[in-house]
């Protein structure tokens, strides 16, 4: 029987790291360094697909894993879960996009979209960590 108990931990570390790097891009392309902030977004692309490919992996032989929290933690666990989840299906074709737009160097659509992209995949990759907290670590 395989052992897939070390994949939330992945998982958690991969949402981690494109966070820190999405960070790191933003503050890139504001000190107009476009080179580094591009090397630096496509890998963040890079982490968050492999996390992608983990996270649906992962579920695909595991399911799903439930909350064990009780009292006040149960509304916060859902409400975050929830916004992730929804912001998750969003933020696909958003970064898609985005990627798209600079890849065409059609940089003033680029700058437009990303403007949305930026925030919501921060809070995307930033809540991953926060409900891998809660799940496994926690209230586990």
């Amino acid at each position: 029987m395989t052992d897939y108990s070390i994949f939330p931990a992945i998982n958690a570390t991969l949402n981690g790291c494109s966070a820190v790097l999405l960070v790191i891009g933003r503050v890139l392309i504001a000190s107009k360094k476009r080179a580094a902030h591009r090397a630096v977004m496509l890998t963040a692309v890079g982490t968050s697909s492999l996390f992608l490919v983990s996270y649906l992996y992962y579920h695909a032989h595991v399911g799903s894993v439930h909350f064990r929290g009780t009292g006040w933690s149960r509304p916060v666990y859902f409400t975050v879960l929830g916004t992730h989840t929804v912001l998750a299906a969003v933020i696909v074709p958003l970064v898609l996009v985005t990627l798209s737009m600079a890849l065409r160097e059609r940089f003033d659509r680029h700058r437009a979209i990303a403007r949305w992209t930026f925030p919501l995949w921060l809070y995307v990759s930033v809540t991953g960590v926060v409900i891998y907290v809660m799940l496994y670590r926690v209230f586990a």
